[in-house]
């Protein structure tokens, strides 16, 4: 492997996922790219503060993530998966989603375990996304916390949705390439988002008028059935994942009764509720 200077941002190609691989397709036009060897299965190109990996493997199934990246001896802070998204609606989008598992790990990842999420960076990229997105049709939006893989790293996936004739939309990956050459972090507040659904709407709509940025994201059907302490673990351990004790909640995704008693639960864990008019707007008015 080369000699690399600093800690790098990980693009993360899956050679089975077309949006991966079209998103691979457009930063090789757009960088200068420097072979910096093969571990294994995997290869690596390096640019700037960016190291490109491509795998035969399946994103949500690369539970040795870190160990292939310890073991190529790469400096790596934080992991980017480029990815395509999958939804019976065929609804096109374009989204950006923190990574782990509430409950079961169906799809790859550790049970009751969330990665480590990167508000700042994540929320960027959804802002720039809205910024350049030039498609009509297409819906850009957060998604809340869902499947693996596990890994030791910040991480999040930016994915073209929701079907085959979504996923090989070229202009869709040379959109969400020049997002991820141009994310930067901020300094905003972090804060976990409670409550609404998949997509969540009301999270994308603070992020992209507010100085704000989200880390794990927990909606209504996690709440759904869970007991007070259920609660607790999940608001807790998403804090915890996203460095953060303060929680955004949906309330206008739940009745009266139950945004009284989630407020409960989350303020008796310690916790600081937040709502847009602590904000401050992103165009300073």
């Amino acid at each position: 492997m080369l000699e690399m200077a600093g800690e790098k941002t990980l693009l993360v190609c899956s050679e089975t996922d077309i949006p991966s691989v079209n998103m691979k397709g457009q930063l090789l036009k757009k960088r200068d790219w420097e072979e910096s060897g093969v571990q294994g299965r995997d290869s690596f190109l390096m640019s700037g503060d960016m190291i490109l990996m491509t795998t035969p493997d399946l994103h949500i199934r690369l539970e040795d993530l870190d160990d292939r990246i310890d073991d190529a001896r790469i400096p790596v802070k934080e992991v980017v998966f480029m990815s395509r998204h999958s939804a019976a609606s065929g609804e096109a989008s374009l989204t950006v989603h923190p990574i782990g598992n509430y409950g079961e790990n169906k799809f790859g990842g550790r049970e009751r375990t969330l990665v480590k999420a990167n508000p700042p960076l994540m929320t960027d990229a959804l802002r720039k996304i809205n910024e350049y997105n030039d498609l009509e049709g297409f819906r850009v939006c957060f998604e809340v916390t869902h499947h693996g893989p596990w890994l030791k790293r910040p991480t999040f996936f930016i994915e073209i949705g929701s079907d085959e004739k979504n996923w090989g939309n070229e202009r869709a990956a040379d959109i969400l390439s020049n997002v991820l050459l141009d994310m930067e972090p901020n300094d905003h507040c972090t804060a976990v988002g409670v409550a609404g659904g998949h997509y969540a709407p009301r999270f994308t709509e603070v992020a992209l008028n507010f100085k704000i940025n989200f880390g794990h994201m927990l909606p209504n059907y996690h709440l759904e059935g869970s007991s007070d302490q259920d609660i607790i673990r999940m608001v807790s351990d998403a804090c915890e994942a996203s460095g953060t004790k303060l929680v955004y909640l949906h309330r206008k995704s739940l009745s009266k009764p139950r945004e009284r008693e989630v407020s409960e639960i989350i303020g008796s864990a310690g916790f600081e509720l937040i709502s847009s008019s602590d904000l401050e707007p992103l165009n300073g008015s």
